[in-house]
């Protein structure tokens, strides 16, 4: 009995090191990815994020060639205007960011239909504001 207990003792041993030895594998090979992805902090240029926004906009709304173009300007200047605000240091009042947002708007009501538009608002511009990374949100 005593020999049971020995080997039960050191077979638990050994499975909690070979536990030990796989997490650290995988927690390893975790951080390998991530650093080859560019810590996942990657930041997207403005004609990255307007042609991401404008090819969704185009397979939605089934946008012509012109008008994808159209769109994918009003984003670019839209997210230009945010990345230059964002590296002067300070972070811009929510009242800047709404107007800067009317402004795009204003522009994109030109391209779209008043239908096209309504869903972009209601439906898209959400769940477009709930994916972004970092959790965004108000803060």
């Amino acid at each position: 009995m005593k020999q049971f207990k020995k080997d039960l003792v050191t077979k638990n041993k050994t499975m909690k090191i070979k536990i030990a030895i796989l997490s650290m594998l995988l927690s390893g090979s975790f951080f390998l990815a991530t650093a080859q992805q560019g810590g996942g902090m990657q930041r997207r240029t403005p004609e990255e994020l307007s042609k991401r926004v404008a090819d969704t906009l185009t397979t939605l709304f089934k946008l012509d060639q012109p008008k994808q173009g159209e769109v994918q300007a009003v984003f670019t200047d839209f997210y230009k205007t945010m990345q230059t605000a964002m590296q002067s240091g300070t972070r811009p009042e929510p009242s800047e960011r709404e107007k800067w947002m009317g402004d795009r708007d204003e522009k994109l009501k030109k391209v779209l239909t008043a239908e096209q538009f309504k869903k972009y608002k209601d439906d898209i511009e959400p769940a477009m504001r709930m994916r972004r990374p970092g959790g965004g949100g108000n803060r």
